[in-house]
């Protein structure tokens, strides 16, 4: 475990690589979604099938959310966006990367490589999409409703996931409702500054979208691909928001692919 402090917050990163020294032949970094999520959901899944694969993976805890610290404001999204530019200066990460974001990660991640268009590989975006005018409704919709289910009514709330989904779900969203209690991000997140289409078209790298076929976010493929210059999108079958977790081999295929072809086409136009 590594602390990274970056000026304004301190972030627990994991870092892993690929095994006996071998030299990195790139570097993902791994962006995790809100509020009950954390970098464990890639340690367990597909991190160590990236560095298996020759990789440099880094992956962190959001502030607020697993070890990171939790500063009781600064969680728009351009305060996210600032955490990870600052992480990978700090780690001396220089070059282009792959960036993979899962739900609001994703949105974290395309955020990045909208201000960086030089700075990204690739985007991989699982169950996620760019920050637009609809997903700041959205979002302000589904942080309302923790606010209000969770934060003033904590313990009925919990009763019903504990019974209903685990303890192991009920401690997560016992974290989520004091994240939500404790610090200003669901008044922040909705308030962020969202891209406009003509941003969204300066993210030249190839991005890949994943998602559940049950989920209501599959509707957004057509779009991302009229929108994006170099996009594809995958839609995978009987599955809904937590694709990344319960078929973590289909998607981490999928962005391993992507990595690939993605360094085969940049060797190609550097040789």
């Amino acid at each position: 475990m590594a602390m990274v402090d970056t000026g304004s917050v301190r972030l627990h990163v994991q870092r892993i690589g690929p095994r006996q020294g071998r030299p990195a032949t790139a570097t993902v970094v791994l962006v995790h979604g809100l509020l009950t999520d954390s970098l464990a959901s890639y340690y367990f899944t597909v991190a160590p099938a990236f560095a298996a694969a020759g990789l440099d993976v880094v992956m962190y805890d959001l502030r607020g959310h697993g070890r990171s610290g939790r500063p009781a404001a600064g969680y728009t999204l351009d305060d996210n966006i600032d955490d990870l530019e600052a992480l990978l200066d700090r780690l001396g990460v220089t070059g282009p990367v792959h960036l993979v974001g899962n739900s609001y990660g994703g949105t974290i991640a395309f955020g990045y490589a909208a201000r960086h268009p030089e700075r990204a590989a690739s985007v991989s975006l699982v169950e996620s999409e760019p920050a637009t005018a609809a997903w700041a409704v959205k979002l302000g919709g589904i942080l309302d409703r923790v606010m209000t289910q969770l934060a003033h009514h904590e313990s009925d709330a919990i009763a019903w996931i504990t019974a209903n989904r685990g303890h192991n779900t009920a401690r997560l969203a016992k974290g989520a409702a004091r994240l939500a209690r404790e610090t200003s991000l669901g008044r922040d997140i909705p308030a962020s500054r969202v891209l406009t289409d003509e941003r969204m078209a300066a993210v030249r790298c190839p991005v890949l979208g994943l998602y559940g076929a049950d989920s209501d976010l599959a509707e957004l493929a057509p779009w991302l691909r009229a929108v994006l210059p170099d996009c594809r999108t995958v839609v995978i079958p009987g599955h809904e928001h937590s694709v990344l977790v319960e078929a973590s081999g289909t998607v981490g295929g999928h962005i391993l692919s992507l990595v690939e072809k993605a360094g085969r086409v940049a060797a190609e136009a550097t040789g």
